[in-house]
């Protein structure tokens, strides 16, 4: 009964076996929260007239590095917990369907930061040794993010600190390492990157609610409830795109930027996806066009800044 309930799981994710096992267990989904602040903080490096190619290559590999590898503890911490078991979605279930034992996934994982730490190595010989200060503590931050007695991810403070590191943070590393000096302006361009990587954390926890709940968890989405958690969902893309006009109007951003509301149309599957739905399986879409949101926003953010390095078109 158990093994045909499995198969169902499987058939309904779309899960396959072989290299398709290893590469859910990487959450490729997820990984756009990574390119993405890197691609922005580069692309504000390259307006202010500074790029070294190579840089951004170590950068880009390092941060989806760090972003796979605590996917990986996510997975092994929440099995050893006993938080995941066969029918659990939103995870690789490379452990608990596809039968990999947890210490190759635990060992899979260090051996991704430590991959990372030598890229760092090349980084900071490039920039500035305080570069590796900051990437160790951010380096932690994603071990504790789900590992460790008290994981950050089983808080109300989830969104708020993914947001941060992996957008405001990693958009600053970015930008620092090839100019070397932190502008007020990128951190300001920084926002409602981090509010749309923060929204994929909340949009997860929202499609887990239930399952968190009962495994003791206390996140924004509990706390709130699944209905106004999907309003403060509604809410945070709205502001994430009020700002980006703002800052186009003021200047901040080129006039290029407007192209970012095409992602617009994607956020609202995303709001309209968990209205209605109870289960965590019909949620899935929403969580998907949550993360695809991020991508296309970020995306075309780079892509605008890309564009007024060649054709300069401002308010």
């Amino acid at each position: 009964m158990q093994s045909l309930q499995n198969n169902t799981i499987k058939s309904t994710l779309n899960e396959k076996p072989g290299f398709h096992v290893w590469w859910r267990l990487l959450r490729p989904h997820t990984l756009t929260a990574s390119f993405v602040p890197v691609f922005i903080g580069s692309m504000l490096a390259i307006l202010d007239g500074s790029i070294n190619f190579l840089l951004f290559s170590a950068m880009l590999l390092a941060a989806m590095l760090i972003q796979a590898a605590t996917n990986m503890f996510n997975e092994y911490y929440d099995y050893v917990r006993g938080l995941d078991n066969e029918n659990s979605v939103g995870i690789g279930g490379t452990i608990v369907r596809d039968g990999i034992a947890a210490k190759t996934v635990l060992t899979l994982a260090c051996s991704f930061f430590a991959f990372a730490m030598l890229l760092g190595v090349y980084i900071c010989l490039e920039s500035n040794w305080w570069v590796c200060a900051v990437g160790l503590f951010c380096m932690l931050i994603g071990y504790l993010y789900t590992g460790g007695p008290y994981p950050i991810a089983s808080t109300p403070f989830g969104e708020i600190v993914s947001g941060f590191f992996m957008g405001t943070m990693l958009i600053g590393f970015s930008y620092f390492v090839q100019t070397m000096e932190i502008s007020s302006d990128m951190l300001l361009i920084s926002i409602p990157v981090a509010i749309f990587i923060g929204l994929i954390m909340l949009s997860n926890n929202i499609r887990d609610l239930e399952g968190d709940k009962a495994n003791g968890r206390k996140t924004i989405a509990i706390l709130l409830g699944h209905e106004k958690a999907g309003k403060l969902l509604g809410s945070l893309f709205s502001i994430s795109y009020l700002l980006t006009m703002l800052f186009i109007g003021v200047g901040l951003l080129p006039l290029w930027s407007i192209i970012t509301l095409l992602s617009i149309k994607k956020a609202k599957q995303a709001i309209n996806g968990f209205k209605g739905k109870t289960t965590n399986v019909e949620m899935i879409p929403a969580m998907i066009a949550t993360a695809q949101t991020n991508t296309i926003y970020g995306f075309l953010l780079g892509l605008s800044l890309l564009i007024q390095i060649f054709i300069p078109f401002s308010l």
